[in-house]
């Protein structure tokens, strides 16, 4: 514990931080927030304090959030049964409406509040703001469940430039003004891709890419963008895994730099991904060209 340290040892480490400050200072990176961080109220609070030391050492946070859990509580309340296809939501217009209003409503304002209460500076955006992110229908069959076609990412810069973390819900629309529900890690992939950032950070509930999925020790730290299809065809990367490594994939060819699915259960694993040389999770580059 940092309060079990003495004085210089505090010193020692806040000094071996500097160079991962200096390189991070006033780039972007962009955090996709989801899994058990978001439902744990202890993570959860430990998550918003390491976002406002990041954005006040310099670091331009973009927070994009989803809310699954919320949204299948609030439809068993009212009587409705989550239905999935193909791991994504079928989305009719009385449940897009309880999708908005949780995710544009209830959890949106609680980050923001939370960051604020934490010392920082935050203002809430949904896909829909300044048609942020503008959608058609991805399948037919899931009713209103968004493919992002654009992103008008000036609302974000604007944030951005007056000092603000913007915290991002994925609520899309489409030109008629449709509200659509978005897949998180797809609407974070995008976003990171349209601000050039960095580094996006994907909070999962794993360790990240496992060569072995049973065995936590198996991590394997880095890949890149040419072992992935050997990684697809050995069955290592697979399930759930295979379209969080895609938006991975998405937001490098868009832009994104490194891109990190990492375990949100361990605490402060953002501060450990950013200011250490260890890392956390697995870390998905290009590789050579």
């Amino acid at each position: 514990m940092y309060s079990d340290l003495t004085n210089q040892e505090r010193a020692e480490v806040l000094t071996a931080a500097l160079p991962y400050i200096r390189r991070y200072n006033g780039k972007v990176v962009v955090v996709k927030y989801g899994g058990n961080a978001m439902i744990n109220e202890q993570l959860k609070q430990q998550v918003m304090e390491d976002i406002v030391l990041l954005w006040l050492i310099g670091i331009r946070i973009v927070l994009v959030h989803g809310g699954g859990p919320e949204i299948n509580d609030l439809m068993a309340r009212l009587g409705k049964k989550p239905e999935f296809v193909d791991g994504l939501r079928v989305t009719d217009k009385e449940t897009m409406d309880i999708v908005q209003m949780v995710l544009a409503g209830k959890i949106n304002k609680t980050l923001v509040n939370l960051l604020e209460m934490k010392g920082g500076k935050a203002v809430g955006l949904s896909g829909m703001d300044g048609r942020l992110l503008q959608c058609t229908v991805k399948d037919e069959r899931l009713g209103f469940v968004g493919e992002i076609e654009k992103v008008h990412i000036q609302p974000v810069m604007d944030l951005l430039d007056r000092g603000y973390i913007p915290v991002v819900s994925t609520v899309g629309c489409d030109k008629n003004g449709n509200a659509y529900n978005i897949n998180g890690d797809t609407a974070a992939a995008y976003v990171a891709g349209a601000l050039g950032a960095e580094r996006l950070i994907m909070m999962t509930d794993i360790a990240g890419v496992l060569a072995d999925r049973n065995d936590p020790s198996t991590l394997i730290p880095e890949i890149t963008l040419q072992e992935l299809p050997a990684l697809y065809e050995s069955g290592v990367i697979s399930g759930g895994m295979i379209p969080k490594v895609e938006c991975c994939a998405a937001a490098l060819s868009h832009g994104v730099r490194n891109v990190v699915i990492m375990d949100g259960r361990v605490p402060h694993s953002i501060l450990m991904e950013l200011l250490t040389d260890e890392g956390a999770g697995t870390m998905v580059s290009k590789g050579k060209a």
